[in-house]
């Protein structure tokens, strides 16, 4: 035997013992050491954090201030522009849930199978932020509500695919806290929205000609349209093809992901982009996520209509405006304080549900009183919610990992059939109910409280899964289960055994 294969015996030895993963020097790949391998693995994770996270939550920041911009143009004349009544308005809030809830779930079954999803995501941004800005050209209710219709289905593609593409990258352990960051930029798109929504309603009505609500659309769109074409290079693609990492980085994603889940993050090479979709809707907790979230989401409709709740206060457009801010603020900071403290201990059904509790004590506040005071600090409490909504796509993640076909067809299932609680949640805010709107509030309240027994009984069956695994001696794999653990061997380089061992380590996070 050469000097050179007694080396390489050595390091395919090592490599077996320690469970390392494998890093790029001058020469090509060389075994790391288990302290070394972890200051990879960080360099690995805030190289990412510095590149994903930051333009996820800009493109979210505008994906909401677009979708929302209508609410805040209401304020300054849209309605009467346009002709509006009180039901059109309503409709032209709702119909964008309409292709926007449906298109969810096909956007995320293609985005598992497109290589390159810097392009795909980026181009629907683009497509938005110009159906966005022609929104300010139109001038009746038809053409409006073809304008939300169409902005609909690019936005669809992002939030459930932004979710998948963290989850093709982080761990478990990682996930929530991720996720909360890309969500907190929505909470503040909220605060910030109004923000500037206020800043070119005040500023810009009757510039060249241009009622203040349209520049509103134009702004906002062209600002997104910009955005999309900077995500195209700065988003990261697949563990095994981003352009920006080296080899050795992007295996060590892989094995990452492998070692986190004991099996490799990958579909069988006969998987059709339906069998995902096959495997998800069979799944019984996919389908208590559904209801969960779309009973979730229509308590928390209130979003759609915040600044109108803000109104009920009794202050100018402006003043109105600036006062939606901080309650928005304060929830993004709530949220990503939860999102830590879930990753830290693993635990998901309390850092989730509580949060709609502390909601229903805010509509109670509501109900009980028309002071200023007492409403405003219920808002608060309101906007707080959506700091359980943001683990809700990370708990489907955690409970339907495996293969990726299916976790991507279960977030696009759970979000898209979700968002029709937002699409029913548009016309439980009436005006004629208002300045009270007690009936919306009793509505809202009872919808939490059965997302609340849902969220229970998935707890449930994941202790139960959870019992059975621990039940379970370890078993000789057959078929694609066999594959996809001998696939994650090869790819970390120890045996079947071992990475059957690692397997059995695997429980679900509840």
């Amino acid at each position: 035997m050469s000097k050179e294969d007694s080396v390489d015996d050595k390091k395919r030895e090592s490599y077996e013992e320690n469970a390392v993963a494998i890093a790029a020097d001058s020469n090509g790949f060389e075994v790391l050491a288990p302290e070394v391998r972890k200051a990879a693995e960080r360099k690995l994770v805030r190289k990412l954090d510095f590149r994903l996270l930051p333009t996820i939550v800009i493109i979210f920041l505008m994906n909401y201030i677009d979708r929302v911009a209508v609410t805040s143009a209401r304020l300054k004349g849209l309605e009467a522009d346009l002709g509006l009544t009180d039901v059109q308005y309503d409709t032209v809030v709702a119909i964008l849930y309409a292709s926007y809830c449906p298109a969810q779930i096909p956007s995320n079954m293609i985005l598992n199978y497109v290589s390159r999803p810097t392009l795909y995501i980026g181009t629907c941004v683009i497509l938005w932020g110009l159906t966005s800005a022609m929104t300010g050209v139109t001038h009746n209710f038809a053409g409006i509500v073809a304008c939300r219709v169409f902005i609909g289905l690019p936005e669809a593609a992002f939030y459930p695919g932004a979710i998948f593409l963290l989850s093709r990258w982080y761990t478990r352990k990682e996930l929530a806290f991720r996720s909360a960051i890309l969500y907190a930029g929505l909470l503040v798109s909220n605060a910030f929205g109004s923000l500037i929504a206020a800043g070119i309603l005040g500023n810009m009505d009757g510039k060249m000609g241009i009622a203040a609500w349209r520049w509103l659309f134009y702004i906002e769109g062209a600002i997104t349209m910009f955005i999309g074409f900077q995500a195209m290079w700065l988003l990261p693609d697949y563990p095994n093809n981003t352009r920006w990492l080296n080899a050795a980085e992007r295996h060590l994603a892989q094995v990452r992901l492998a070692e986190d889940a004991g099996e490799a993050d990958k579909d069988s090479a006969e998987a059709s982009v339906f069998e995902g979709f096959v495997l998800a809707i069979k799944d019984p907790k996919v389908l208590c996520f559904m209801l969960m979230t779309c009973s979730q989401l229509l308590g928390l409709s209130f979003i759609n209509f915040f600044p109108t709740l803000t109104g009920t206060l009794g202050y100018s457009t402006t003043i109105t405006l600036l006062m939606s801010a901080p309650p928005w603020i304060f929830a993004a900071i709530a949220t990503l304080i939860n999102a830590w403290n879930c990753d830290r201990t693993g635990e998901r059904f309390f850092h989730m549900t509580a949060w709609w509790w502390v909601v229903i004590v805010g509509y109670i506040i509501s109900l009980s009183t028309m002071a200023t005071g007492g409403r405003y600090f219920s808002l608060f409490l309101m906007t707080t919610g959506y700091c359980g909504f943001t683990l809700t796509l990370v708990w489907v993640s955690n409970a339907i990992p495996r293969p990726p076909a299916k976790r991507a067809a279960a977030i696009g299932l759970v979000n898209g059939f979700g968002n029709v609680g937002n699409l029913m949640g548009s016309y439980i805010w009436k005006a004629n109910w208002s300045p009270e709107y007690h009936q919306s509030m009793i509505i809202a309240l009872c919808a939490l409280v059965f997302a609340s027994f849902l969220s229970f009984v998935v707890r449930c069956m994941l202790v139960r899964d959870n019992k059975r695994m621990d039940r379970e001696e370890m078993q000789f794999m057959q078929g694609p289960d066999r594959e996809r653990i001998e696939e994650a061997a090869k790819l970390e380089g120890i045996t079947f055994e071992e990475a059957m061992r690692r397997r059995k380590g695997f429980r679900y996070l509840y």
